[in-house]
């Protein structure tokens, strides 16, 4: 199997990258911001946003909930309040499926 080298994760990320892993436009990850309460980036002295990997998580929820299962900003906050752990918890588990379905094909097609 190939060496695979792992990601260097940075402390803070610009709302530009953010937006561009997410592969929604910047203005969405503003509303996003404004609309959920769990979304508290830092800023900096110029007034940038600086988000942390426990923010880009939390951005990963809601871009799942809203734009892959299809719910509304209203229903997507609602589930957060009422349920976060269970949505945190159903998340990881579909992110780990995520990525053991990209080693098995990554294995297929070295095969």
């Amino acid at each position: 199997m190939p060496y695979k080298e792992k990601k260097v994760e940075k402390l803070y990320y610009s709302i530009g990258e953010v937006a561009e892993m997410l592969e929604v436009p910047v203005s969405t990850v503003r509303f996003w911001e404004n609309e959920f309460d769990i979304l508290k980036p830092m800023k900096n002295k110029k007034g940038n946003r600086l988000f942390t990997p426990a923010d880009i998580k939390n951005l990963r929820i809601i871009h799942h909930l809203v734009k892959e299962e299809g719910m509304t900003l209203s229903g997507a906050k609602k589930k957060l309040s009422e349920k976060w752990d269970e949505t945190d918890y159903k998340f990881e588990i579909n992110e780990s499926l995520q990525k053991i379905k990209t080693l098995l094909l990554d294995i297929r097609d070295n095969i």
